[in-house]
Order: C-alpha cells, then sequence, then structure tokens
C-alpha cells in the first residue's frame, strides 16, 4: 500500500516510490560514462585523425552518438531521477502510476540502446540533436507522453495546495520539450531506417534553431532550475533566497529564451528582421538568466561556511557559477559583430562544454551525491573523495573551455584577416587547422580530467551502495490532508500556484507567442524566394549522394553558407542567397567549420581529386585532420531507392522532370557512368560506377551549380 488513513488525526501516511529514482539514478551514472568516453575518443580524433578506425567508428558517426548520449542518456536520466524524487515530496505524495514509471524507465532505455546502435550506422537525418530517425522519434514522444501523464497524475492528486518553484520550472519543461520535439521532426518516411523532414532550406534552418537552441533552453535549462531550486535549499537547509525573484525569474526566462533560437543565424541568408529579434530577446535573456543565479548563491545567506565544508554545496555553487558564465557568453555571442568571429569556430564549442559540463555536470554531480545515501539508507562513503572530484572537475573544464576559446578566437581571427590590398593574409583554409591541433590535444587533456574526477565519482557511490543494508526502506511520512479552501484569501501569483490546470495553460502561452511569430510567417517561403533566383534540383544521383554527405555526417565539420560578411565572400564567393538550399532537406547551412565552407565547391577540383580526397584526406591536403572514407569505393548504390525519393521530393514541391519521376534508377546510372568513365581515364583503375563514391563526387560537384547566384 501507498497510503494509509488515520480518519481520527487527519493524517494520511505517503510511502514514496523511491525504486524508480534509483533506477533512473543508475541509468544516470551509467551512460554519463559512456557519453564521457565518447566525447574523448572524438576530441582525441580531432587532433588524431588516424583514430578514426573504421566506417561506424569515423567522428562524423560518433559525434551524433556523443551529443545525444550527453543530451538524451545523461542529462535526460538525471532530469527524470531528480524530478520523481522531488516531485514527490514536494507534493506529499506517492508517484501516479507505479506501471508508468517502469515503462517510462524502461522505455528510455530502450530508445537510447537504439540511439547508440543507429548513430554509428550512419543512421541519421542529420540535424542537429535530432539525429534519430522517424521510429526513434515516435518511441521518444510516446515515452515523453508516458512521462506527462505520471507526472500531471501526480499533481492531480497532491496533498499539497500550492505549487512550489521547482514544480514550474518541470511543468514547462513537459510542455516545452514536446511542442519542439514534435513541430521540428515532423518527416515523411522512405523506409524504415530513412525519412526527410517535411520542412526545406529557411524554414527548416530556423525551425531546427528554434528546436536545437530551445532543446538547450528547455532540456538542459529550466528542468535543471527545477532541480537547483529544490537540492540547493534542502541541501544547505536555507529557504530559497527571494519568492520574488523566482516568480520573475521564471516567467521572463520562458517567454524569452523561446525568442532566441535564430541567433544560431546571423549573418547568413536569414531574413533580417529575424536577425534582429534573436539579437534583441538574447541580449534581454542576460537578465532573467542572472536572476536566477543571484536567487541560487543568496539561497546560502547565513550559511558561507558550508562552502568550506560540505562537498555538495561546493557542486552546487560551482555549477550554478558556470551557469552564470555560460549565459553571460550566449548573449555576447548574439551580438552580430561578436557573432562573426565565433560562429562556425572551436569557441561555440567551448561555450557550449562550459554549460554542459560545468551547469548540467556538476549540478547533477552534486544531486547524486545528495541523493544516493538518501535512497540506500545510508552515509555517503567519503567526503575527502567528493572534494578531489570537484577540483579535478574543475580544472578539466578549465582546461577545456581556455583551450576552445583560443582555438576558436584563433581561427575567426585568421579566417577575417584581411591586407592592405583587400585580400586574405591567411587564403589556405588549412593554414588555421594547423595553428590549432595543439589546443585539440589540451582539450582532450581536460577531458580526461573531467572524467577522471567522475571515476571517483563512480568509486565512491559503489562504496556508497555497498555499505548500505540489504533490506531497503522506502521513505514514508505523514501528510495532514489540507483543506481545498485556503485559511486566508490569495491572490495573484500565490493564487496560481493552487491551480496547476491554470499555471500550465499560461506556461504554454508563454512559449507559443514566440515561436508563432518567429515561425509562421517563413511557413510561406515564397514571398522570400526571387522567382529569377530559383535554382535546379539534385539530379537523382547527385540526391543519393547528398544523403551519403548526410549519413557520414559531413555537416558536423563543413558548412554550406557564406555568409554576409567581407572575408567569407574573399574566401568562399558570392554570399549564399535562400533560394540557393530552398529544396534542402535538411538544411545544411552548418554549425562549426573544421573544414572549409563547401557552397561553392563545385567543379573547384577534378574528379580524381575528390576521389584521392575521400580515400586518403592527406594524399592531396598533407595537413588534413579528416577522417577517410575508403569504404565508399567499395559499398554499392542503392539505385532501388532512388525512385521512391524523387517523387516524395516532386510531391513536397521539388519541380522534378517527367523524365527524373518516371526513370530515375537509369538516370542515376547513366550519370554515375560518365563519373566513372572520367575517372578511369584519370587512373583510377577499379570500375565505380554503381559505388557510393560516384554519388557523392556528382553532390559536391553540383554544389554552386545549380543557378540561384
Amino acid at each position: 500500500m501507498s497510503s494509509s488513513n488515520d480518519t481520527n488525526s487527519g493524517l494520511i501516511q505517503v510511502k514514496y516510490n523511491d525504486q524508480i529514482v534509483r533506477m533512473f539514478t543508475l541509468a544516470t551514472i551509467f551512460w554519463a560514462t559512456i557519453a564521457f568516453l565518447v566525447g574523448i575518443i572524438i576530441a582525441l580524433q580531432m587532433a588524431v585523425p588516424q583514430l578514426n578506425l573504421t566506417g561506424w567508428l569515423t567522428f562524423g558517426r560518433l559525434r551524433p552518438l556523443h551529443t545525444n548520449a550527453a543530451l538524451f542518456a545523461f542529462a535526460g536520466n538525471a532530469i527524470f531521477a531528480g524530478i520523481y524524487h522531488s516531485t514527490q515530496r514536494l507534493l506529499k505524495t506517492r508517484l501516479f502510476s507505479d506501471g508508468l514509471s517502469k515503462l517510462h524507465f524502461w522505455g528510455w532505455q530502450f530508445i537510447i540502446v537504439l540511439a547508440v546502435i543507429t548513430l554509428p550506422l550512419g543512421i541519421s537525418q542529420g540535424k542537429e540533436y535530432a539525429e534519430l530517425e522517424w521510429p526513434i522519434d515516435i518511441s521518444i514522444v510516446l515515452i515523453w507522453v508516458v512521462f506527462a501523464i505520471n507526472f500531471f497524475g501526480t499533481l492531480l492528486r497532491r496533498n499539497e495546495r500550492h505549487l512550489y518553484v521547482a514544480i514550474w520550472f518541470y511543468i514547462a519543461t513537459i510542455v516545452t520539450v514536446a511542442l519542439l520535439y514534435i513541430v521540428n521532426a515532423i518527416c515523411i518516411p522512405v523506409g524504415l531506417f530513412q525519412s526527410y523532414i517535411v520542412y526545406a532550406g529557411i524554414q527548416d534552418a530556423l525551425i531546427q534553431w528554434w528546436y536545437g537552441h530551445n532543446a538547450v533552453a528547455f532540456f538542459l535549462t529550466t528542468p535543471f532550475l527545477g532541480l537547483m531550486y529544490y537540492y540547493l535549499p534542502k541541501a544547505s537547509n536555507r529557504p530559497v533566497y527571494s519568492y520574488r525573484l523566482s516568480v520573475v525569474h521564471f516567467w521572463s526566462l520562458i517567454f524569452m529564451y523561446i525568442w532566441a533560437g535564430p541567433h544560431h543565424l546571423l549573418n547568413t541568408a536569414l531574413p533580417g528582421w529575424l536577425q534582429i529579434l534573436a539579437t534583441v530577446f538574447s541580449v534581454m535573456l542576460w537578465a532573467p538568466s542572472w536572476g536566477g543565479a543571484v536567487n541560487g548563491i543568496l539561497t546560502l545567506r547565513g550559511a558561507w561556511h558550508l562552502l568550506r565544508t560540505d562537498p555538495i554545496i561546493k557542486f552546487f555553487v560551482a555549477a550554478i557559477t558556470f551557469y552564470a558564465m555560460a549565459t553571460f557568453e550566449g548573449p555576447l555571442l548574439s551580438i552580430k559583430a561578436v557573432n562573426s568571429l565565433g560562429h562556425y569556430t572551436d569557441w561555440i564549442v567551448g561555450h557550449v562544454h562550459l554549460g554542459t559540463l560545468g551547469w548540467n555536470g556538476f549540478l547533477t554531480f552534486g544531486m547524486l551525491y545528495f541523493i544516493v545515501p538518501k535512497l540506500w539508507n545510508t552515509e555517503l562513503y567519503s567526503k575527502k573523495m567528493a572534494n578531489i572530484h570537484l577540483w579535478i572537475g574543475i580544472l578539466g573544464i578549465l582546461f577545456y573551455y581556455v583551450s576552445m576559446l583560443a582555438a576558436g578566437i584563433t581561427q575567426g581571427l585568421m579566417w577575417r584577416a584581411v591586407d592592405a590590398n583587400g585580400q586574405l593574409v591567411y587564403p589556405d583554409f588549412v593554414e588555421t587547422v594547423i595553428r590549432i591541433i595543439p589546443l585539440f590535444l589540451f582539450r582532450a587533456l581536460g577531458g580526461v580530467l573531467f572524467l577522471a574526477g567522475y571515476v571517483l565519482l563512480l568509486y565512491n557511490v559503489y562504496k556508497t551502495i555497498k555499505q548500505a543494508p540489504k533490506e531497503l526502506v522506502e521513505e514514508t511520512v505523514q501528510v495532514r490532508i489540507s483543506s481545498s479552501t485556503p485559511i486566508h484569501p490569495e491572490r495573484g501569483h500565490r493564487k496560481l500556484e493552487g491551480m496547476a490546470a491554470a499555471f500550465t495553460i499560461l506556461a504554454l502561452i508563454a512559449i507559443l507567442v514566440g515561436s508563432i511569430i518567429e515561425i509562421a510567417p517563413t511557413l510561406s517561403i515564397n514571398k522570400y524566394v526571387k522567382t529569377e533566383n530559383k535554382v535546379e534540383p539534385f539530379t537523382p544521383l547527385e540526391l543519393a549522394g547528398r544523403d551519403i554527405y548526410v549519413k557520414e555526417g559531413c555537416y558536423t565539420c563543413h558548412s554550406q553558407m557564406i555568409r554576409t560578411i567581407q572575408s567569407d565572400v574573399l574566401r568562399y564567393g558570392a554570399a549564399s542567397t535562400i533560394e540557393e538550399s530552398m529544396y534542402d532537406r535538411p538544411f545544411q547551412w552548418g554549425s562549426k567549420r573544421t573544414g572549409p565552407d563547401l557552397a561553392r565547391l563545385g567543379k573547384k577540383y577534378p574528379d580524381l581529386w575528390h576521389y584521392m580526397h575521400m580515400e586518403d584526406p592527406r594524399a592531396v591536403i598533407k595537413e588534413s585532420i579528416m577522417p577517410a572514407y575508403p569504404w565508399l569505393i567499395t559499398s554499392k548504390i542503392d539505385f532501388d531507392s532512388l525512385q521512391k525519393k524523387v517523387s516524395l521530393f516532386n510531391k513536397l514541391g521539388v519541380p522534378y522532370s517527367d523524365e527524373d519521376l518516371s526513370d530515375a534508377n537509369n538516370r542515376a546510372k547513366e550519370q554515375a557512368k560518365k563519373i566513372a568513365d572520367v575517372l578511369k581515364s584519370q587512373g583510377v583503375k577499379e570500375d565505380v560506377s554503381d559505388k557510393k563514391i560516384t554519388a557523392l563526387i556528382a553532390y559536391l560537384q553540383a554544389l554552386g551549380q545549380k543557378g540561384g547566384e
């Protein structure tokens, strides 16, 4: 029985479901290990390209695995553990359903396992933080619905009238993540392991970064703020510094955050009004973000001595400090002048990890050190070990961040350096790569230090659980049933806190306002497309090559967007237009330039150069750090799938000819034969007319050659 009544005293006895919290806690610890290990591997691959061992262990395939493991596996399980643990205690009731709790847990772990299998195999939609293919997307949505039913069902059966501030952030997280994920993931399958997004070009770019930025906001920020508002006061035995600041912090944050996504697309072909809007709201975010940080830090007023004695408090304070640093830097990078220097560089990588490792990582570690002893009815094995973990972790984060900041600023300055004659000082892109390779090694060292600190947590938790009693007793509390009618009249926000449904609806409205104003105008893409600049679609073979490009994760290192800044135009050619990507699904504007932009790559090099470059990049560019792709020379093109793909694109508005629609497979084979014949005349001995390398070459040679300039 989860509860029992004492009718004489008006008390009920509530037994919390801590078993599900233990399960999510252990899953957090396990998947964090995987995420951190893969992160170190891809960091080393950047400095030592020979570590790209096989097709399924290249940087382009492992990098999405790392981001998904960090986002959904590590952070996701930590969120669920913290929410399930704190919600029961804040609402003084057991979770709504033990069955739904177990379904949520095992469903989520199954999804993670699918991601671990599919992403290294190249089964990917090629969208940042949304690479998983459509069957997994559907599974994520279904399990999220299970989570939502369990959470809101718990709200309905609560024995506390008012919703504490942490619950506000949990509500905003659940409704917003559902909206973001569903809208961004709308696609049409062409097979069990492949689909195409319904949006194209600028539409896809805007919706992707509306999702991508707010995945950070509502999956890595709002739920962790909720955890901060619960666990920091609990660990310090102090009330939250300011209730009013909590109210202002919550509503201003969820309203403003949703507008900021387009700041990832500054200085691009995105309409200017959207860029201005994103910049304004991003800069405004300084206020609520720092308001939350101040509210957290000042919660320790009167208990500052805990910073000297309690490692859990140290982790929480360090996490909030890193949160303040990251939320200062984010708006800074949203100013167009700063963005023109930092965008596409490793500065952004450092910025992201400052938040992920420092804010999400340290807050999770503090939470784990706090709840593991309570869940297993024992004491933490070693506070000294936790203290050592803290300082090694901080050192690792600093190594990581400072090296990436230095690398990013070096890249940005070298890319934009122009001499007195208006010519690029460093015209060869690889010159910037050579300069920052030592910094890649420092980044890897930072990751190793961070992992070393985490290993101490693993051992500390293991020893803590090992010393726990064999029979674990679930926490049971006596709760006095509160009256549904408050003794004193309530007004304003205090009254709203007793109305869970109304609160949820208002939170949804707050995030819908910015979303609709941002996205709706661009859904009619024709108003932004100039008829005279329209482009030709990719041929069936080029479309097959584009799929290979996406599956191999080439978008993780290359952009296809020439910005409207002088150095980009000098280096790559005329600035990209909206029309040039109008048929692209997914869009390929990119978020990182480890290699040069490819928007005007077509016909710049002969077919043989591309063949050799994919077989062994260092055979044509000695200093290249790109992985080799020799398997593309032996793997066959799936010609049979092209008819279905071309037909689908045509239904989505891509103007394919009647010949392409009726005979896509044979037309692709004809084009492949021509390329193979050229390669043979240039010295390639193998017949590659049906090999993936030929399709990829066709795609690369088509970039920038379809008109639209």
